[in-house]
């Protein structure tokens, strides 16, 4: 049992004064009530610990990479992929795993509590299986149990090189399995999960999009999970809508809604390019739209239509996708400003009852929470402990409460620097603002990062 106090606390009935929080041996709250005596454990401030719903923890060790220009003058996405393809086919699997667990320490030290790694990278290069081929499904998994950090797995199902059909090439075919194939590697995937995950980590699947997966494929990875969570991909590039629309006859949302029954299971990942329809009647749905503002951004994805979707009470969640930069309160500014610069406004998606912060922090926490299946998210009994804890008392705060400090965490650029504790699933895994096995990550993802490079 750990006894935690907080001059001000979070909690689903509002901010809380002199609140002592007690996590159970389960690593979930067990009370909150109000704090009599200071613990050791005393916090100027704790909110929930958000889940970052998209990851692919490969792609942090690109970061810096890919920023001059190609070849092509029209340097875009499709460029910045056939990169990254030429860059993931020297990853090892002991490469991979010290990647994956300095982007797992890293989301911690960020504020996240969880992660829902969209895992697609399964095969050796050219596509050749491993021994286990759940390999590198347990090296993700291996990373997560190093850094302390709760885990969504969510493994890839990847058929197709586009909605013709076309074999895959290159870097791609280390994604690629056939529906059977695909079977055999969730199902080990699972068996890794339960035998060395944390007791709070769950499986789903994930349908890469529209373009990698036909029909059957999609039907054939959804039934391998059908109650976890349902994770895809879907309108985030211009290419992609001709490309789907050409093919399948309609939008990717409009394809997607009218052939499957899309419910509080499922998170559409991106969504940036959807009509004012589509937009509301995705949100109509429940599912949660996973939004991952600054890749997003670094990729020209377009603006994703906050606005029309929180309008009609759609639910979202914030990601990291390609991890060049793991910045929680960033991504939730960087939403916020890409409505504003489109709408020509200000404090665009803030309410009469709630701050822009305030509400940003609300629905990502519930959001993340629903696409990872995880109980978190809120601070009450019953929940796991996923908390952050925060200093005020300092230059970038100085001493906001409630509101006004979430606003300032967010929008004040220091956000980070005030992050002294976090806590998953019970685990205190960061203390005094610094991951416990910081170092030791550290040196295995420099001498990672120094092999690559030896290797260029």
């Amino acid at each position: 049992m750990q006894i935690i106090t907080a001059s001000q606390a979070l909690t689903p009935q509002g901010w809380a004064r002199d609140v002592q929080i007690t996590i159970g041996a389960d690593g979930r709250i067990e009370s909150l009530r109000p704090m009599i005596t200071r613990a050791d454990a005393h916090l100027d401030m704790v909110i929930p610990a958000p889940v970052n719903l998209h990851s692919h923890s490969f792609q942090r060790a690109m970061a810096g990479l890919t920023e001059a220009r190609g070849p092509d003058p029209a340097d875009s996405f499709w460029t910045w992929r056939r990169q990254m393809y030429c860059f993931l086919d020297r990853l090892e699997p002991d490469q991979i795993e010290a990647i994956a667990a300095m982007v797992f320490m890293e989301m911690l030290e960020a504020g996240y509590g969880a992660v829902a790694e969209f895992h697609y990278l399964h095969h050796a290069a050219q596509g050749k299986g491993y021994d286990d081929i759940a390999e590198l499904s347990a090296r993700i998994v291996a990373a997560a149990q190093q850094a302390g950090i709760g885990l969504t797995l969510l493994p890839v199902l990847y058929q197709w090189g586009g909605c013709d059909a076309r074999p895959l090439m290159g870097g791609q075919l280390r994604f690629g399995n056939d529906p059977e194939r695909f079977a055999r590697l969730h199902a080990g995937a699972a068996q890794v999960l339960a035998d060395h995950g944390h007791a709070d980590d769950l499986i789903g699947t994930a349908p890469h999009s529209l373009r990698a997966v036909d029909a059957a494929g999609l039907e054939a990875a959804l039934a391998l999970c059908p109650e976890g969570p349902v994770h895809m991909h879907l309108a985030e590039q211009q290419a992609e809508l001709a490309e789907v629309e050409a093919h399948l006859g309609a939008r990717p949302v409009e394809w997607l809604l009218d052939h499957h029954a899309v419910d509080p299971r499922w998170c559409l990942i991106h969504c940036t390019q959807m009509t004012k329809d589509e937009t509301r009647a995705l949100a109509a749905t429940d599912a949660v739209a996973g939004l991952c503002p600054i890749t997003e951004s670094s990729l020209g994805d377009g603006i994703f239509n906050g606005v029309t979707y929180l309008g009609a009470e759609g639910r979202i969640g914030a990601g990291s996708d390609s991890n060049i930069h793991i910045a929680y309160f960033d991504e939730l500014r960087t939403l916020e400003y890409s409505q504003r610069l489109r709408d020509h406004g200000r404090a665009v998606l803030a309410t009469q009852a709630h701050s822009t912060g305030r509400r940003l922090i609300d629905e990502t926490l519930a959001g993340g929470a629903q696409a990872a299946g995880r109980a978190s998210g809120a601070l009450a009994p019953g929940y796991l402990a996923d908390l952050v804890g925060m200093s005020t008392d300092n230059e970038w705060l100085c001493d906001r409460a409630g509101d006004v400090a979430l606003d300032t965490l967010i929008f004040g650029g220091h956000g980070a620097h005030c992050i002294t504790d976090v806590w998953s699933a019970g685990r205190h895994v960061v203390q005094h603002g610094r991951h416990r096995d910081r170092d030791a990550i550290c040196r295995r993802f420099r001498a990672t990062m120094a092999q690559l490079r030896d290797e260029t």
